[in-house]
């Protein structure tokens, strides 16, 4: 799935990574920002981040050791934050993007390893939508994207599966050119109707929400 262009943030998080490369990543174009422990797959991607973010109370000695070096010969680059706060380290990161006029936020290794932490970074795709900006947690053959009022389109060359649940209390939606397509539909936050739908061969799909906000997982072949 193409991820529309402009000023992008590639957020590399302590999750799961589950990719060997960054997809669309653009080394003089885009920013990096890892997040806490994710500074050792930005070492081990060969990336260098533009900068680090994080309270760093659960990382290992040797990328403790990475930090301190970093804080040592680029302060600017490090923003360490007390362990007892409101922000999580990820959704900290987000608003240093978005206070730098960021609009994209490519989210690696946001997904897995902590039940808690996965669905933190969900709902902190929910706060970039409530802020002007569309953040996507991305996975080797999967993508977590929020949707608000809008339309979310998938090319007719997409096959695999696409979930979408409710982020409210209730949220309208209709889907289109999927095998189980809804028209003006209210789905729920306590009943999962819009699990595990199916995309068409050469079928243009299509998620429209129409009031309310939804959490949509894809899923490719």
């Amino acid at each position: 799935m193409q991820v529309k262009r402009g000023k992008r943030c590639i957020v590399i998080g302590a999750g799961e990574l589950g990719v060997t490369k960054l997809g669309e990543f653009d080394e003089k174009r885009d920013t990096v920002i890892a997040v806490d422990g994710g500074l050792g797959y930005c070492e081990a991607l060969g990336i260098e981040p533009d900068m680090i973010i994080g309270d760093f109370d659960s990382v290992d000695e040797k990328l403790a050791a990475s930090i301190e070096m970093a804080e040592d010969r680029f302060p600017e680059k490090v923003l360490r934050l007390a362990p007892e706060k409101d922000d999580t380290d990820m959704l900290a990161a987000l608003r240093w993007g978005l206070a730098r006029d960021f609009h994209t936020f490519l989210i690696y290794a946001g997904l897995g390893g902590r039940l808690d932490h996965t669905l933190a970074n969900m709902q902190c795709l929910l706060y970039l939508k409530n802020h002007g900006a569309e953040g996507y947690l991305l996975e080797e053959k999967g993508c977590i994207m929020a949707a608000s009022k809008e339309t979310k389109q998938f090319p007719a060359s997409m096959s695999g599966r696409l979930s979408l649940f409710s982020l409210e209390k209730e949220s309208v939606v209709s889907i289109a050119n999927m095998k189980y397509p809804l028209s003006a539909y209210t789905v729920t936050n306590d009943f999962p109707i819009g699990i595990s739908n199916e995309f068409l061969p050469g079928k243009a799909g299509a998620v429209t929400v129409h009031s309310g906000a939804v959490a949509i997982l894809v899923k490719w072949d």
